[in-house]
């Protein structure tokens, strides 16, 4: 089956993305049902894609990466989400939460220190941001870090974090208030916490909907004492470092809604021109016809927008409304062609062991992670000039 990409790739691009959908197929797709179903992680899947190199795309080789672009990122990361979205977002928070943070904001040395095992894919890291009354609002924020001597002293707790607990964790980037400034706000700094430190306990996983193989962890602070020259950038600009981290986050995020959409799209084409009922495929039903049409108009328009959106960001450019729009496009996408793929298939796409079911459970997560779609809506508004 041809399938219209949308945007134009360079032949090197074009080249990865051949390779990924490959292993896609060949390997990731085959064992999805499996891990699903015993919600693990597949580390040999994982350490494949180390040694592929696709935790070390957007970096350069200097600190173990590829030397490409956020754009090669995401194509990574739309084919692995077409058959598996867990693989998917182990990827793009591998690399969009866990390292991305210290190749913009790290010092020399955290960079040469941490990058290296991540861009590799030997290490993950998390990005502690979120919490039971804090996430959407950082200012209410209630984890502290207090400067005792040289060491950061951290209490508190963090929620929903993604690749937090798995056996390659190595450290999880935490936000926390170290102080209050003139007009009473909190002051924000982000701070590297190496896993194993003393004090912090990675809780046990959540029992969740979808995403069953992805790691995702409550965390818990409890007088964790770090040195001094963990500090994540400057004190004080941890609001502006994760506002930066979830921008270009929204851009992966979706890529990984659109793979999404996509494979939704490939599932329900294939099925309509192969289930046969009443004696002729159910594909020449307009009904099911016109609704694979829209799925591919759907995935078209999330396509456009993703690849407008890392464009904006690889070229330098001012891109939040556009990663904004891209995050609300793509995951509306996925979620409508999740289903109607489902619908199609009927019977079948109610049973966890097909791959539409498993994108029914999984993609509802879309419209709330990294910015749920109100968030969305509230950074548009604002981008176009309005006060909400």
């Amino acid at each position: 089956m041809t399938i219209e990409r949308a945007i134009d790739l360079t032949d090197e691009q074009e080249r990865l993305r051949h390779e990924v959908r490959q292993f896609a197929d060949t390997v990731v797709a085959p064992a999805a049902y499996e891990y699903d179903t015993k919600r693990e992680l597949p580390y040999e899947i994982i350490a494949t894609m180390g040694e592929m190199g696709l935790f070390g795309l957007p970096f350069p080789t200097e600190y173990g990466g590829q030397g490409k672009t956020y754009v090669d990122l995401c194509i990574a990361i739309e084919e692995l989400s077409r058959v598996d979205q867990s693989i998917g977002v182990t990827l793009e928070a591998g690399v969009g939460l866990g390292a991305m943070p210290i190749y913009r904001g790290g010092t020399e040395e955290q960079k040469r220190e941490w990058l290296p095992m991540l861009a590799r894919g030997e290490a993950l890291a998390g990005f502690g941001l979120t919490e039971a009354e804090a996430g959407s609002d950082a200012a209410a924020t209630k984890t502290t870090a207090e400067l005792v001597g040289d060491e950061w002293v951290i209490n508190g707790s963090k929620q929903f974090i993604t690749n937090s607990g798995t056996r390659i964790t190595r450290l999880v980037t935490v936000t926390a208030v170290t102080g209050r400034r003139d007009n009473g706000r909190p002051e924000l700094t982000a701070i590297l916490v190496p896993s194993g430190t003393a004090g912090f306990t990675v809780e046990p996983a959540y029992d969740k909907v979808g995403w069953h193989t992805s790691d995702t962890h409550p965390l818990t602070f409890r007088d964790v004492r770090v040195p001094q020259s963990n500090l994540l950038g400057e004190r004080g600009r941890g609001f502006a470092n994760f506002i930066q981290t979830l921008d270009e986050g929204r851009v992966a995020f979706s890529a990984l809604c659109t793979g999404a959409a996509q494979g939704c799209l490939e599932e329900s084409i294939r099925y309509a021109k192969s289930r046969n009922v009443f004696g002729r495929a159910i594909g020449s039903n307009q009904h099911i016809a016109f609704t694979i049409a829209r799925m591919q108009a759907r995935v078209h328009s999330a396509r456009l927008a993703t690849y407008h959106a890392a464009h904006k960001l690889v070229a330098g450019q001012p891109f939040k409304l556009e990663a904004s729009l891209a995050k609300i496009i793509s995951s509306e996408a996925a979620m409508d062609n999740a289903r109607d793929a489902t619908q199609i298939f009927g019977g079948y796409g109610f049973l966890n062991e097909n791959s539409v079911a498993r994108h029914y459970r999984d993609s509802k997560i879309l419209e709330i992670g990294e910015g749920t779609t109100e968030v969305q809506l509230m950074v548009i508004s604002r981008e176009l000039g309005f006060t909400v």
